[in-house]
């Protein structure tokens, strides 16, 4: 209703009785509705006819739209679409404007028409825009959801006595603690805070995300903000535009009443201040975090991302890991796991597992069957050949209504009724001839979809065949690539596995071939490790030699833990929070009867004076012997 009242169905009418004024046939219809017509993006019907041009369908030689304005309202979106369709020697005519594209005059009226309706455009929400700002000023809320803390009576803000004490605690415990944004979530979450579901507020738990809201929002010391985030054009594009925060922007004294002082907001923005700084970035162009986004999170599923320690004054050596950054999930729920992964130990085992599996004989013939076979799209090829039977009958269906009704006798005593049902017979000709295109057109668009897919496989597939070679002397951005063609994600162990591995499972982006069979996912909690044992015997008359036997980087070895001294201490320290002395330590071992070998660190006084083992640290030592199994 927004073109001077008329309704879509009163346009298509509209565009209906022109084409049959100038005895044109309707090919087909397209319509975004509900869509602005600032830009092309996202109107999928309009994109659609384009396609539709592009690919010479119905030879069709017009288009018909209502006005210039339902075209597009972009100068340069008008122009080039135009463009596109004069090169397919297709026109434009705008019905009420009196357009037509195919004429001098009428190009000259679309470039200057469009530039008028985009001009237009930017006055409405120019417009828009400062009435929002003078609502501001007047202290007004000046649009959209209320803020979680308040409701909306009347077009003005009110307390919501439901939510407010969640606003009161986030200031509370972010200002009198140590807590940071993610502190205060966590507390929420743990502490029975239930967070109100609303309509731009669906998510159950309380995030980081949400606390930081409302902890930059000045609407909660009585003040009503604007501009804090713009719209702007994406620079290098044409029409694309995105929402930047802003550092600054005016402040007004509001009508409603606050929630907490401005005292406690500019005490929470000075801690915002010292605890918003960024890391310094370590930027090595040579490295590339080769699994990063592929390896899933144990605990919250999420992606997980490259990380980097910078170099160490001692070793000079920096350090890449994968970690999940979710402290807290945009769900509100708590993600528990936060260890580093070390990147070349895990990219490493990725590649091996891929390395083996590729290696197998029957692998390499499976593969070289599947390399060039043709897909089978047979059943949706002949489901097309039947759709376009009926589309013919279809067509063959209107063409006879409209010889009977160009011979409909005038004079006779039914016209009207019999002209109405012939034009309604006629009309639902139209739906059925639409619903079979549409059937068409999706079932072409999967015979394309599997066929692009099988052309990406075989790339893989021959990839696979000469993986060792290829992979291992190609540069880890490249590396990175390929894992992400290959491979949809990689599920993990929450800890570190007995035999050295972290993953559970790996996910392909295609099928393949493994022990005979097509899989897309390869399990691998189940697989043992096959260790190899060598008995070394020492002949008699001949020089010892001295051998240092170490697992390399690339071993999955795991030592037993030993029960050393420290080790101990550093067991009771984590768990009781006491410290230990290395006596107490040798009191108790010689209390359980454990043998304690020689003691290389005696005193040196004659009488030493040995201090007698608490009874509370006794049981915290045995405590620590027992987990060390030495008791």
């Amino acid at each position: 209703m927004q073109v001077d009242g008329y309704s879509l169905d009163a346009q298509r009418d509209k565009l209906r009785k022109y084409a049959a004024y100038e005895d044109m046939v309707v090919a087909g219809e397209y319509s975004d509705e509900g869509f602005s017509g600032k830009n092309i993006q996202g109107r999928q019907e309009f994109q659609r006819m384009l396609n539709d041009i592009q690919d010479c369908k119905d030879g069709v030689s017009y288009v018909l739209v209502f006005k210039l304005s339902r075209f597009g309202r972009n100068a340069a979106d008008v122009l080039n679409s135009l463009q596109l369709m004069q090169d397919f020697g297709v026109n434009l005519i705008c019905v009420e404007d009196g357009i037509d594209s195919s004429k001098d005059a009428g190009k000259l009226m679309i470039s200057v028409l469009s530039a008028v309706a985009e001009i237009e455009r930017e006055n409405i929400r120019t417009q828009t825009m400062a009435g929002r700002e003078q609502k501001a000023r007047e202290g007004k809320w000046n649009g959209g959801f209320a803020p979680y803390g308040y409701k909306l009576e009347s077009g003005n803000l009110v307390i919501a006595e439901d939510e407010v004490e969640v606003i009161r605690v986030i200031y509370d415990r972010y200002i009198h603690t140590n807590e940071g944004v993610a502190g205060v979530a966590k507390y929420l979450n743990r502490n029975g805070f239930v967070k109100k579901l609303r309509q731009n507020n669906t998510i159950p738990g309380f995030s980081r995300n949400f606390v930081q809201d409302v902890l930059d929002n000045p609407v909660y010391m009585g003040k009503i903000a604007y501009g804090r985030r713009r719209t702007e054009k994406r620079q290098g594009t044409r029409n694309e535009m995105h929402v930047v925060e802003q550092s600054e922007f005016p402040v007004y004294d509001g009508q409603h009443e606050a929630i907490i002082s401005e005292e406690d907001w500019y005490l929470a923005q000075e801690k915002r201040k010292i605890n918003s700084f960024k890391r310094e970035k370590v930027n090595n162009p040579d490295h590339a975090h080769i699994l990063s986004g592929i390896l899933k999170c144990p605990c919250c599923g999420k992606s997980m991302y490259g990380n980097i320690a910078k170099a160490h004054s001692k070793d000079k050596k920096t350090r890449y890991y994968y970690y999940c950054k979710n402290t807290v999930t945009p769900t509100g729920h708590e993600c528990s796991f936060r260890l580093n992964i070390e990147q070349t130990e895990i990219n490493k085992f990725v590649a091996k597992v891929i390395s083996a599996m590729v290696s197998n004989p029957r692998f390499i013939e499976a593969i070289q069957a599947k390399i060039g076979t043709a897909v089978d799209t047979e059943d949706m090829e002949k489901q097309i050949a039947v759709l376009q039977g009926q589309l013919k009958q279809a067509f063959g269906t209107k063409s006879r209504l409209e010889r009977q009704m160009d011979t409909l006798d005038i004079n006779d005593a039914h016209y009207d009724r019999k002209i109405l049902d012939l034009q309604r017979r006629y009309d639902e000709q139209y739906d059925t001839i639409e619903e079979i295109e549409v059937q068409i057109g999706e079932l072409q668009s999967q015979i394309r979809s599997i066929q692009q897919e099988k052309i990406s496989g075989d790339n893989i597939y021959r990839l696979l065949l000469a993986f060792d070679e290829v992979y291992h002397s190609a540069t880890e951005a490249e590396q990175k690539e390929f894992m992400k063609a290959f491979i949809e994600r990689i599920e993990m162990f929450p800890e570190k596995r007995k035999d050295g591995s972290w993953i559970k499972k790996i996910v392909f982006n295609f099928p393949v071939p493994v022990d005979g069979e097509e899989v897309k996912e390869l399990p691998l909690e189940t697989e043992t490790t096959v260790e190899t044992v060598v008995k070394l015997s020492l002949k008699r008359d001949t020089p010892k030699i001295e051998v240092t036997m170490e697992p390399d980087e690339e071993s999955n070895y795991t030592p037993q833990e030993k029960a050393t001294y420290s080790k101990i201490k550093e067991y009771v320290k984590d768990k009781y929070g006491v410290n230990v002395h290395t006596s107490y330590i040798a009191q108790v071992k010689r209390m359980c009867g454990l043998d304690m070998g020689e003691n290389y660190n005696k005193s040196k006084k004659e009488n030493p004076e040995v201090k007698q083992c608490p009874q509370e640290k006794v049981e915290y030592i045995k405590d620590a012997l027992r987990y060390f199994k030495l008791i």
